[in-house]
């Protein structure tokens, strides 16, 4: 019987410090969602050599942390943890953008680029958060010689 009950002591105890240690994984930053592109700019955004850069920022458009990922496909779902943090304090309101390019270069938009951010603020433990790219720079040119279709656009 003594053995029943020290055996229940050390399975509780174990309980506890797991219940413990993922609250203290969750932390003080831990934004979770995905990022959809309208089938209309599929095929570009999920082109080979893009990356998808999910950047949030801070209430002075300054940002506070990036996730990139190279050959999305999408829906694509991410997380944003501690580890991608670019500063030390993380409160407030907060705005959420997507970038999606296949020049590597972040703040820079370039024609051909995919974007689009989170209408609303989120929390730094945000979760489900849903981020549409649905915005594209340039105007659509006209393909020159192409042979049987004189309206084929270039997506570049």
């Amino acid at each position: 019987m003594k053995k029943i009950l020290i055996a229940m002591a050390c399975v509780s105890v174990v309980a506890c410090v797991f219940c413990v240690a993922r609250k203290v994984n969750e932390g003080r930053f831990n934004v979770t969602g995905t990022v959809t592109v309208p089938e209309r700019l599929a095929k570009v955004a999920q082109a080979d050599n893009n990356s998808c850069a999910i950047i949030v920022k801070n209430a002075a458009d300054v940002p506070v942390a990036i996730k990139r990922v190279v050959n999305p496909k999408f829906p694509l779902a991410f997380q944003l943890g501690e580890e991608d943090l670019l500063a030390a304090e993380v409160d407030g309101d907060l705005k959420l953008e997507v970038q999606i390019n296949n020049h590597g270069k972040l703040g820079v938009i370039k024609e051909g680029d995919i974007f689009g951010a989170v209408p609303n603020t989120i929390k730094p433990n945000a979760k489900n958060v849903l981020v549409q790219a649905d915005k594209m720079t340039g105007m659509p040119k006209l393909a020159r010689n192409v042979r049987g279709n004189f309206f084929r656009t270039a997506a570049r």
